[in-house]
């Protein structure tokens, strides 16, 4: 698909790429939202805690949402998006990966940015259980790789998964990775490994057999934390080996689900892999914005609705 013009216009005092990224993080405010919590079980006994908001009428339309590393479904860049998809009679449900929800899950593995199942139990369950009719998905960075990788996995997609939408994507997670350990970013990445590794800590009280004190102090940095926790625990070799078989980049030419991926050029976590223009001229159902700015998810409008949420709501109702 031809590459789609961004027609994003940034506020001057956000042109710069850390500055969208940290207000958007650390200071925006999403108020008026009411969001009802529900727990699901998943294939493999563990649970995921989502938090559903309504639409004012009863509605047979829901946009998943997932968040990004060491998010969960309050932060502001999903309930931004839940409001407004509520706002125009869709429901949402704003999912907690394993232990973002303010509760440690069951077993020592956790959630990554290739886990796909948990994310088709969660559209299973819109179907099966809540009666939905039309699926939307939405998937913010680590939640947006999980996004494309199960649209484009060797797996059958429910026909109510209508559309998907990805923002700010690291597609190639060894590129990303490399890019989120230099020095611009080093700010970003201590806060990364530090709410980790406390997590870890956590586990390790309740799996002593699975990881040492030792082992917890050897991470240095979040690619340590890969390769001492993320990818033993997931059943990876290493951390290179999680990387590369739960990069998205290479299932892009299989998906076959309308999906808009938006990517900002100046979004410091994302390395040259991460725009794959090849691959969405090659692929009909994959549309690539890459607006000049906007950071890592920063994509400010005016109004408290950003770019990519009304991106998003056009893109879904274009689709239907």
């Amino acid at each position: 698909m031809p590459i789609v013009e961004s027609t994003y216009k940034v506020p001057f005092w956000f042109r710069n790429g850390f500055i969208a990224t940290v207000y958007s993080g650390l200071f925006r405010k999403v108020n008026g939202l009411k969001q009802k919590r529900e727990r699901i079980e998943t294939r493999d006994q563990d649970f995921l805690d989502i938090d559903w908001s309504y639409a004012e009428k009863s509605s047979k339309e829901v946009v998943v949402l997932l968040h990004g590393l060491e998010g969960h479904a309050q932060r502001p860049y999903i309930t931004g998006t839940a409001k407004l998809f509520n706002e125009h009679g869709i429901d949402a449900a704003s999912v907690n990966f394993r232990g973002c929800s303010g509760e440690d899950n069951r077993f020592y593995n956790s959630y990554h940015s290739g886990a796909t199942n948990d994310l088709d139990d969660v559209v299973q369950y819109c179907i099966k259980k809540k009666g939905y009719s039309k699926i939307y998905i939405k998937g913010i960075s680590l939640g947006g790789n999980i996004t494309l990788k199960y649209l484009g996995e060797d797996r059958l997609i429910p026909k109510e998964v209508k559309s998907a939408i990805a923002i700010s994507v690291p597609v190639h997670l060894t590129g990303s990775a490399r890019a989120l350990h230099t020095l611009k970013n080093k700010a970003f990445a201590i806060r990364f490994r530090k709410h980790l590794v406390d997590k870890l800590k956590k586990k390790i009280k309740t799996f002593p057999n699975h990881i040492s004190e030792e082992e917890i102090r050897s991470i240095k940095t979040l690619r340590d934390f890969d390769e001492v926790y993320t990818s033993k625990a997931h059943g990876f070799k290493n951390a290179l080996d999680y990387y590369e078989k739960c990069s998205s980049l290479q299932f892009l030419k299989t998906i076959k689900t309308p999906t808009l991926l938006i990517n900002a050029l100046n979004d410091s976590f994302l390395s040259h892999e991460c725009f794959p223009v090849k691959e969405a001229k090659a692929n009909e159902h994959l549309y690539l914005e890459m607006p000049k700015y906007g950071g890592h998810v920063g994509f400010i409008l005016g109004g408290n609705v950003y770019y990519n949420e009304k991106r998003a709501l056009e893109f879904v109702t274009q689709s239907i």
